[in-house]
């Protein structure tokens, strides 16, 4: 598959997945004889990994930590798995902000609501 047909079906730009493997976040990209980028099975299941990782929130530097990782084999997996569990941990405490925040919405909504409707005449101002 050529970088273009990469970049349609994980929407995600040509330079972004140059700028990765230039910094080595992706393991080289296999080529074909004219040098033209030929993502295999495994080039897509990295790019896929890191597109998930990244809109979950996970630092660049922190991706680079886990290839380097993942490239040292076995001996890694307990320091990989934790880098996930930190990355899992940060993604609940994003999420209950969320909730707590939609909670607040879902009220002033109603509040707003209310208003409208006229139920509530006695309505002061506030934040």
């Amino acid at each position: 598959m050529q970088i273009a047909e990469v970049c349609r079906k994980y929407n995600i730009t040509a330079d972004t997945i140059r700028y990765y493997e230039k910094i080595g976040l992706l393991p080289k990209i296999p080529r074909t004889k004219n040098g033209i980028r030929d993502f295999d099975e495994e080039s897509c299941k990295w790019i896929e990994f890191i597109k998930c990782m990244r809109n979950a929130g996970m630092e660049i530097e922190t991706l680079l930590e886990y290839v380097n990782l993942f490239k040292k084999g076995k001996s890694t997996v307990q320091e990989r798995r934790n880098l996930l569990e930190e990355q899992r941990e940060k993604l609940i405490e994003k999420q209950n902000n969320i909730n707590a925040t939609i909670k607040r919405l879902d009220y002033k909504l109603e509040l707003y609501d209310d208003i409208i409707s006229g139920k509530r005449e006695d309505f002061t101002e506030t934040i």
